[in-house]
């Protein structure tokens, strides 16, 4: 996501550079009209995207590219207009014109920058796409992801200065652990998604759910109020009815994200036992029954933890830190 804002914005530089470099010659070319328009359409696009990647909310949601498409209209229709009216502009309108143009330029390129390193570095916008963590998170609130929480981030590598531990308990921001696009789990490719999903276990400890009731190392978890449960029918299996080749491969299976293929539904309710590896943690949604977590699709590498869910900021109604 961040990558990307940075990209625009770099562009959006090379645009001002351009234009600066070729200023003359808009000025005295005669197709001054046209030259103009062609960096006015390229600017407007840019802030365009800018503002409808910022207010989507982040990679778990798609761009919206609808909304696109009906400003990209706009964009054309004012530059048509301005191509009409810069038509017969003076010298000294057209140095009135450019400047107006390197002053958007500016503005975007500063603003796609600034929002590209904040992001990356410090606080990330996320909004909830689902119901899996109700009722601590419901679905549609936009909230800020601290990136702070367990260190700084290295950019383009997996490394962290100033490490925190990240506790059992946290609600975490991360990328989807897919190795591919054509990797299928929860129903679908979730490859390059950012999900939220509190921290159960922790690297080295035993993870079992018998009966729904979740056990560490063998040891019934304390129940917490944020746990949500609905009354549905219980999903139960005997050992001897799981086949061999699953039950010898479980681990391997569970870390590789493929234990759904063999087991759905029934791991809702009956998971495990398996060792979270070094490295990586078991999450869940608080909303226990209608949750796509770790039971289902492995383990969260520490690699692809963005942050820590930190404060909810829309709607105004449920404005509070995220506990």
């Amino acid at each position: 996501m961040e990558i990307r804002l940075f990209i625009v914005a770099c562009i959006m530089y090379i645009f001002a550079i351009l234009f600066r470099k070729n200023r003359d010659k808009i000025k005295e070319g005669r197709s001054f009209a046209w030259r103009y328009t062609i960096y006015l359409i390229l600017i407007l696009h840019s802030a365009l995207y800018l503002i409808l990647f910022v207010k989507g909310g982040g990679a778990a949601e798609p761009f919206n590219w609808p909304w696109f498409l009906a400003g990209s209209v706009g964009v054309f229709a004012y530059s048509a207009y301005s191509f009409v009216k810069n038509k017969s502009l003076k010298k000294k309108e057209q140095e009135s014109a450019i400047k107006s143009a390197l002053d958007w330029c500016n503005t975007v390129y500063f603003a796609g920058f600034t929002a590209s390193i904040f992001m990356f570095f410090f606080v990330q916008a996320f909004k909830i796409p689902s119901a899996s963590m109700q009722n601590t998170l419901l679905e549609g609130d936009h909230l800020f992801v601290n990136k702070l929480s367990y260190g700084l981030h290295v950019p383009f590598s997996h490394k962290r200065l100033f490490t925190k531990p990240i506790k059992r308990g946290d609600i975490i921001v991360f990328q989807f652990p897919a190795h591919s696009r054509e990797q299928v789990n929860c129903g679908g490719s979730q490859y390059g998604r950012d999900f939220v999903k509190r921290v159960v276990a922790l690297p080295g400890e035993k993870v079992q759910v018998i009966d729904s009731k979740i056990y560490i190392n063998d040891v019934p978890a304390q129940e917490q109020p944020y746990e949500k449960f609905e009354n549905v029918q219980r999903n139960h299996y005997a050992p001897a009815e799981v086949p061999a080749e699953l039950a010898e491969n479980y681990q391997t299976l569970w870390e590789n994200h493929q234990l759904e293929e063999g087991f759905g539904l029934f791991l809702r309710d009956q998971f495990g036992p398996v060792i979270v590896p070094e490295g990586t943690y078991f999450a869940m949604g608080d909303n226990r029954d209608n949750s796509c977590d770790s039971r289902f699709w492995g383990p969260v590498p520490e690699a692809n933890i963005k942050g820590k869910a930190w404060l909810i900021h829309w709607p105004l109604n449920r404005i509070k830190f995220v506990k």
